[in-house]
């Protein structure tokens, strides 16, 4: 896609961040079935994502947009192929993200909270990114959050995508 770097070149920066702030959440998006993929390059990505651990990742199928190097490429991977393959790399994603979520249970982290939904608040830690990763739900049956405040939350369960808690009452 014309991006300027390679995969080492990627691994070498995300091994980095990783060395100097251990707590960085890393978060990247992908693109499957670009024009002329084909099934052992995209084994690739699947073996990179296993292998790197993604804290966050999003997945598209290719579509053509204006304006861009791969506008006139011929699409080459059909659509049912390319929904496939997004779905190969979420279910991979999602177990990574069960696994490193229940690492989380019993942390405290600071949280802000945005909404509330139904039966519970909908809130985000400073590792998430609002409407597309993880969210932090807790049980407004039980719990009164202020929206649009920092609050401190215990984790006390996780899910593949989200974290449960409770607030901690200082």
């Amino acid at each position: 896609m014309r991006r300027g770097h390679n995969r080492q070149v990627t691994e070498n920066l995300i091994e980095a961040f990783r060395n100097a702030i251990p707590d960085v959440a890393v978060r990247t998006t992908l693109i499957a079935g670009y024009p002329g993929e084909t099934r052992e390059q995209f084994e690739e990505m699947k073996k990179w994502v296993k292998d790197t651990r993604f804290d966050r990742l999003g997945v598209f199928a290719y579509s053509h947009e204006e304006d861009t190097y791969a506008a006139d490429l011929e699409d080459s991977v059909s659509e049912e192929e390319k929904q496939s393959r997004v779905a190969e790399i979420m279910e991979l994603q999602a177990g990574i993200s069960f696994e490193l979520n229940q690492q989380k249970v019993g942390n405290i982290y600071s949280c802000v909270f945005d909404r509330k939904e139904g039966d519970y608040y909908i809130g985000r830690t400073q590792y998430d990114s609002p409407d597309v990763d993880n969210e932090v739900l807790v049980d407004a049956e039980k719990h009164y959050i202020n929206i649009g405040k920092f609050i401190d939350i215990k984790i006390t369960e996780a899910t593949d995508f989200d974290l449960i808690g409770e607030p901690i009452n200082k």
